[in-house]
């Protein structure tokens, strides 16, 4: 039975089901719970309170796909400096258990420290490194897996083995939308990064929940453009649709799944009329524009994708998610970690003109902006000479800024070499508790019954890390 069969028909199905002693009746009573987990409103995006008061009204997540190396950008490490080309020994290598000896591997770019705050940055971001007085960078961060697939997977549901619903989806599920007429959940992604579309997907939530895919380029959103010759007579078509719509609502019971999508006709048609508008930037000041390192009239590169995010914030977008690259050319550094170089060009001034332009229009301080990448690199290698770093999930660095956190910061700690953390780690789960804390969201509350058992984002982990929030 699919999700799109009427609650209402499956229900009666499962009563008389029970009456025949087909199924034992224990069984039935949770399937009808299910059910009932799906039919909570007739609008799955209307407005929802927060479990307490929330210090951020959105999300504007950056997610670098690839894995960033730690060591050389967000956590210094002058003993990697000093004592490169010496061996260590590790019991785990790129998924493989063992006794490894392996060639530690110096930073490729120097540290230095910003601001008022004195954090210390790499060259590779210069422009983010003048921003630091607005960041809170965690150092200590830990992932469950060593593979592109599940580590992506992971960072953006909770789950590395099986798909669950996306933090985006999880968002929209919890507060709903604040502007009708957009999707609460936004990606703008060039290409599909690793582990596809689940990373924005919803899974068992309820499908107006996943990710509206935003590519740069001409036609951002397919068939975003008005079809009809005027906006009176698509006013008229859809007049016509909702009133049949709702005589066919009306002999099933009120089918709180057909209402749902009877909703969707109205979101559509309120895309095209707003939707357009955000991707129009020829209002923008030339200032804005330079501030975001965009030439005027482009409409691709992470600089517009940046800009875009600031568009829809301010439209009332809940969760808005801008991926860096995709599942290749990025910042993957087996070979080379010169290739960091271009990716960290192409990202750099427009997110330190993002946290810029937010901050002057008073936006930063209920928004939330995350800067984080699946995992980190080994600061070693199997010879003494690579040029590039493997994949690490022992430890990373993340940031976070904006709404309700503690801003001028570092937490948490990995040991001398950055190989594994030395001090208060953050799991990905925590990270996605205090995210949704940070919303109004408690994240062993924010749950959905499937299959028989309750869901959550952070599964049966997870804490909220209090020490980094205001």
């Amino acid at each position: 039975m699919t999700s799109e069969q009427p609650v209402t028909s499956r229900r009666h199905a499962l009563r008389s089901l029970v009456g025949s002693s087909i199924l034992f009746p224990g069984i039935v009573s949770q399937l009808l719970a299910d059910d009932a987990a799906r039919a909570t409103t007739v609008d799955p995006l209307a407005p929802r309170p927060t479990h307490f008061p929330a210090r951020a009204k959105r999300v504007i997540f950056l997610f670098m796909s690839g894995g960033v190396s730690h060591v050389d950008s967000w956590d210094p490490k002058p003993k990697l400096f000093k004592d490169a080309g010496q061996t260590v020994s590790v019991n785990e290598f790129q998924g493989r258990k063992g006794d490894f000896k392996m060639f530690l591997n110096r930073p490729r770019w120097d540290f230095a420290p910003h601001g008022q705050c004195g954090t210390e940055v790499s060259s590779l971001f210069p422009h983010m490194a003048e921003c630091v007085d607005d960041l809170c960078v965690i150092r200590s961060m830990q992932s469950d897996h060593t593979n592109h697939y599940e580590a992506t997977l992971g960072i953006h549901t909770g789950s590395f083995t099986f798909a669950r619903p996306s933090i985006g989806a999880w968002m929209s599920y919890g507060l709903g939308t604040m502007n009708r007429n957009l999707p609460s959940f936004v990606v703008i992604a060039p290409q599909t990064p690793y582990a596809g579309g689940q990373v924005w997907g919803s899974d068992f939530l309820p499908g107006s929940h996943q990710g509206t895919l935003v590519v740069p380029g001409p036609e951002p959103v397919a068939n975003i453009s008005r079809r009809a010759p005027s906006l009176r007579l698509q006013e008229l078509e859809l007049g016509a649709m909702s009133r049949l719509n709702e005589r066919h609502l009306a002999s099933h019971a009120n089918d709180p799944q057909l209402a749902a999508r009877m909703k969707s006709f109205e979101t559509a048609f309120g895309m095209q009329s707003e939707m357009p508008e955000v991707f129009d930037l020829s209002r923008e000041t030339k200032s804005t524009l330079e501030m975001y390192g965009l030439e005027p009239g482009s409409t691709k590169g992470f600089a517009w994708q940046c800009l875009v995010a600031r568009r829809l914030a301010e439209r009332g977008v809940r969760f808005i998610e801008l991926i860096d690259v995709g599942s290749s050319n990025n910042w993957d550094a087996h070979g080379d970690m010169q290739t960091h170089v271009p990716l960290a060009r192409n990202v750099d001034q427009p997110i330190a003109g993002l946290l810029r332009d937010l901050k002057q229009r008073g936006l930063l301080d209920d928004t939330l902006v995350v800067w984080t990448s699946e995992f980190g690199r080994t600061p070693f290698n199997a010879a003494a000479d690579a040029k590039g770093r493997e994949h690490h999930h022992w430890v990373f660095s993340s940031w976070l800024a904006g709404a309700g956190v503690k801003p001028g910061m570092t937490y948490g700690e990995s040991d001398e070499y950055g190989i594994r953390v030395a001090k208060d780690a953050v799991h990905v789960h925590d990270f996605h508790a205090t995210i949704l804390h940070l919303m109004g969201l408690d994240h062993t509350r924010l749950t959905f019954r499937n299959s028989g058992r309750d869901y959550r984002l952070t599964d049966v982990h997870g804490r909220v890390v209090n020490e980094v929030l205001v």
